[in-house]
């Protein structure tokens, strides 16, 4: 699938007004993701099941995505 990135707003009837139109897509069913904002910050097991049950994802399980070991970079320790 092509991601395409829009801005918009949902209305009190709770439709999804888009603030441009998708002029260049043709006709058809799409899949819509939904990005709110939240007060708290996102739970990071909710974050990894996401990304490992989320076909989106699936390009990370390419070979050819693995481009770092474990010898790359530093340890990150966070102390504070």
């Amino acid at each position: 699938m092509k991601a395409i990135e829009t801005t918009g707003t949902v209305n009190e009837q709770h439709q999804l007004l888009l603030d441009k139109p998708l002029s260049h897509v043709d006709p058809g069913r799409v899949r819509v993701i939904v990005l709110v904002p939240e007060e708290d910050e996102i739970d990071e097991k909710i974050w990894l099941k996401a990304i490992t049950t989320n076909s989106t994802f699936d390009f990370l399980k390419d070979e050819a995505e693995d481009i770092y070991t474990f010898s790359d970079g530093k340890p990150f320790d966070d102390q504070g």
